[in-house]
């Protein structure tokens, strides 16, 4: 287990560390600019907060424990964490409610380039926010984060989880019936009709041999023609834990998802019309419509959504619609969206999800929509900064005697913007100068006998190979 532990992790090194804070601030700037507030959280949780509405694919991603009695998992996601923060302490706060964070998630998945089973989300959430408008306002924030770190050639591609709920809606299914299906969409592009269809009847249940409902009854005739078939088999229903009219439930249920299988084959067909569907805006807005009709309110609310982009300044030819696009969590109500470099890599996503303030305990239902960008990834595909400080600056005691003079120059020189590096291997100029330079430092400053009885410092400047002195006066004042 440590093995497999240590392998998805990573060190970050001073260099790729100091790209990486870099582009963290940006981020939370940009965000800071929107007028989100930030928000911090535990990275362990109780673990029933995430096994509610992650989905399958993730929940199984989860690291998960047991310690002192108490069900824990270390943070895969923030959004659920940052919610539940609000229904403890905020729900007096006036709404909307713009929460920002940055900080390490955990997921236990397959090691790949710039996937890592620790890494670090920084995103936001408008926790009251109604769409369209909050939904255009996080794709815009999104897009002007990475804009601000150097991230310029990228695909927005964005779906509607109601667009698939309206398909379902024209069937007779259970709800139970309908979340199975909404959550096959990306399976259905990337796996076809058939496999997905497998799965899904397979989890509606095969019903025994030799029973099958007659058509027409409710569901208290459907108990009792149950009941006298069972007697006249023999089955005693009177053992094992459950009462008889509890066994007698449980096995009409499955028979009546027995009876949905003719609707489910019928509904998939309709979703894997929806999930073929994918392209810019002008090309997939008239299929959507054909498939839905324009009095859609999701594909009202879409467009509405892509109207508002534009005003954001988002171009629509950035913009991809996905009739797919499922993200795996089982929070999603409306828009959800992710962005892309032009090498095919996340690096960000989220969406709205109106019921989750409810599902953690919420005084009412309150709307929310939010996104969270993969930091790893952001900065792969970003212009780095310069990898070092142009400021840094050794400096360095010629004796013992001298290094108490040393720190105090270090001081004056911190106090005056730089960022400076003590000496305290006790090497000699020559080796101090040859590693400042190896180091990329902008100066050594040497400070021996002389330089401390006359209260100055020898500067060299390690670009230019050139030497001055500066007193101790003019370094207090700035170099």
């Amino acid at each position: 287990m440590t093995v497999d532990l240590v392998r998805g992790m990573r060190d970050v090194m001073p260099a790729e560390y100091l790209t990486s804070r870099h582009i963290q601030t940006i981020l939370e700037r940009t965000i800071a600019g929107f007028g989100y507030q930030m928000i911090d959280a535990p990275i362990i949780e109780h673990r029933e907060l995430y096994l509610r509405k992650l989905g399958e694919d993730l929940v199984g991603k989860v690291y998960e424990f047991s310690f002192g009695g108490r069900d824990l998992a270390l943070r895969p996601e923030w959004t659920a964490s940052v919610l539940r923060a609000y229904v403890a302490g905020m729900q007096d706060q006036p709404l909307p409610l713009r929460l920002s964070y940055a900080g390490p998630v955990f997921r236990y998945e397959r090691p790949q380039r710039h996937t890592y089973r620790q890494f670090t989300q920084v995103g936001g959430e408008i926790i009251g926010g109604l769409p369209p408008r909050a939904d255009a306002e996080v794709i815009a924030l999104a897009c002007a984060g990475l804009n601000a770190a150097g991230v310029t050639d990228y695909t927005v591609r964005i779906g509607h989880i109601g667009l698939a709920r309206e398909l379902l809606s024209r069937f007779d299914l259970p709800e139970r019936t309908r979340g199975l299906l909404v959550w096959s969409l990306e399976r259905l592009r990337a796996e076809g009709l058939a496999p997905v269809r497998e799965r899904v009847l397979a989890n509606l249940g095969t019903p025994p041999e030799g029973l099958e409902l007659p058509a027409g009854l409710d569901d208290a005739q459907a108990a009792l023609w149950l009941e006298r078939v069972l007697a006249a088999m023999g089955i005693d229903l009177r053992t094992g834990t459950r009462s008889p009219a509890e066994v007698i439930q449980r096995l009409l249920r499955t028979l009546r998802r027995a009876d949905e299988q003719p609707l489910v084959e019928a509904a998939l067909a309709q979703l894997a019309r929806l999930a073929a569907i994918t392209g810019t805006p002008h090309h997939t807005l008239p299929a959507l419509t054909d498939l839905l009709g324009t009095e859609s309110a999701a594909f009202r609310e879409l467009q509405a959504i892509l109207d508002l982009l534009i005003a954001h300044g988002v171009s629509p030819q950035q913009v991809i619609i996905d009739g797919a696009l499922g993200r795996g969590l089982h929070y999603y109500t409306g828009l959800i969206f992710e962005i892309y470099d032009s090498e095919g890599n996340q690096l960000c996503g989220g969406g709205r999800y109106d019921d989750l303030v409810g599902a953690l305990g919420g005084r009412q239902s309150v709307p929310a929509v939010g996104f969270a960008y993969g930091l790893e990834r952001v900065v792969a595909a970003a212009t780095p900064p310069e990898p070092t400080d142009p400021r840094t600056v050794l400096v360095a005691a010629v004796s013992d005697e001298d290094y108490p003079y040393a720190v105090l120059v270090a001081n004056l020189l911190r106090m005056s913007g730089h960022t400076v590096v003590l000496d305290v291997r006790k090497r000699s100029i020559k080796d101090n100068l040859r590693d400042a330079t190896r180091r990329g430092f902008a100066a050594a400053v040497i400070a021996g006998a002389a330089e401390r009885e006359g209260e100055y410092v020898v500067w060299r400047d390690l670009a230019t190979r050139t030497e001055r002195r500066i007193t101790l006066a003019e370094l207090g004042g700035g170099v």
